[in-house]
């Protein structure tokens, strides 16, 4: 055992007691929280804020950049005006996600709040996902309102830390 397995480990024994206890829509909800504190985070160390927003053109590769950083494999699949698509087929969270879908929460969290920090707007839908036995994860964040399923994020204008 590595410091990196005990965190993971810890990590997923957290969240299976978590949905266990309190049901699995619960369980993203706390997620959900921990995910946009990440994000807020993630969003203001790599230097944007009020004074140096985000361009559009950075979305996309900051994402899979941060993704790639924590040992994930996501890739640009999709790239136009209205929409961003997401194809993964490595986990940061290794094995150790499959039945955790609580934990995707943090995905939807973090690029929905970087998305929505750029674009003003953002739903994220998690079509596929490693935890729910997809195989891969499929992610589309889309910059309209529309009908498709997920999670909307707004722009939260104080973003300085």
């Amino acid at each position: 055992m590595n410091r990196e397995s005990f965190c993971l480990d810890l990590i997923r024994d957290m969240t299976g007691l978590l949905e266990d206890t309190v049901g699995l829509q619960d369980a993203e909800g706390y997620v959900t929280v921990v995910g946009q504190l990440m994000g807020e985070r993630i969003y203001t160390q790599r230097g944007f804020g009020p004074d140096h927003p985000m361009q559009d053109a950075e979305l996309g590769p900051v994402l899979v950049d941060l993704k790639a950083k924590i040992d994930g494999g996501f890739r640009i699949e999709e790239d136009t005006a209205s929409s961003l698509v997401f194809f993964n087929d490595k986990c940061p969270f290794g094995s150790r996600v499959e039945g955790r879908q609580s934990l995707c929460m943090m995905t939807s969290n973090v690029f929905g709040f970087i998305a929505s920090q750029c674009k003003g707007y953002a739903k994220v839908e998690l079509e596929k996902t490693i935890a729910a036995g997809d195989g891969m994860c499929r992610v589309k964040l889309h910059f309209n309102k529309n009908t498709a399923p997920g999670r909307e994020y707004y722009r939260i204008e104080n973003t300085d830390g």
